[in-house]
């Protein structure tokens, strides 16, 4: 199933187009995903540490600035794509209601933009390999890593068992936060000359508390308002936007606010 068959109204090739999901790479069982997500929690907490602990740490700077640069352009699809694809246009007619899809060409690319916003979380990964291989450790978090190992599975679970429109929004709202991160993360590592261009930079945990907090009132109404869309699905983003509330307003309060305190004393 995909992220809009529940809305797709029954007629002759519907199984057909099931099977469109499954060919995608990644998608035919929880296997792959799974074995990737465990030799990065291997690699990023034991085995890199361990490589790297009598190495210097790499250069990678050029790398890391296409990197994030890439990662730019990249989120910058993922908002604009269903815009013009006429996703938004065409499947949400107002706040509680979703139009049923039976245009196949519009279900064959939602599946197929659901599947690149997975692949993004995937390659999200790679920051952290990037923390170890330049020993930077410290920038390691139980919220980094928390982060970077449930969101993809969660996304992966939700395009394969639990379909429903709603994550057309959190995708959208999501990918426009990731233009913003990944933009201060290219400045930062382009050097200390564009320091003066990123004194936004704890913004950033602002901006990504102003999503999960939006994620949690949307998907909070959509369940209080008892709308047609799946509840399980408004649910799991409603639990998992709560968790990562709490976990970045306490970074930012350990971060920025206690800090301060600390230094007036």
């Amino acid at each position: 199933m995909s992220q809009f068959l529940y809305y797709m109204e029954s007629n002759d090739g519907f199984e057909e187009k099931l099977k469109y999901q499954n060919t995608l790479p990644l998608m035919s069982g929880p296997i792959p995903l799974l074995s990737i997500l465990a030799m990065y929690l291997l690699f990023v907490t034991k085995l890199g540490p361990y490589l790297m602990a009598h190495r210097k740490p790499y250069n990678m700077q050029a790398l890391v600035v296409i990197y994030n640069f890439a990662m730019v352009l990249y989120n910058v699809v993922l908002v604009i794509w269903p815009i013009v694809g006429g996703h938004i246009h065409y499947i949400y007619i107002d706040f509680c209601i979703f139009k049923k899809v039976d245009d196949f060409d519009l279900l064959h690319s939602a599946i197929t933009y659901a599947w690149c916003f997975f692949l993004s979380k995937l390659v999200e990964l790679i920051d952290t390999i990037f923390f170890v291989m330049r020993k930077k450790q410290r920038q390691i978090t139980f919220l980094h890593v928390f982060h970077h190992v449930m969101v993809p599975f969660v996304v992966w679970f939700h395009n394969k068992y639990m379909p429903g429109p709603q994550a057309l929004v959190v995708a959208v709202l999501n990918s426009s936060v990731h233009v913003f991160m990944y933009t201060y993360y290219m400045l930062s590592a382009m050097g200390p000359k564009y320091q003066k261009y990123i004194w936004w930079k704890k913004y950033m945990t602002w901006i990504q508390l102003v999503q999960f907090v939006t994620v949690f009132l949307y998907t909070s109404t959509l369940l209080l308002l008892k709308c047609p869309e799946p509840a399980i699905t408004s649910t799991v983003f409603l639990i998992f936007s709560l968790i990562f509330m709490l976990l970045f307003a306490n970074f930012y309060y350990k971060t920025y606010i206690k800090k301060s305190k600390q230094s007036q004393e």
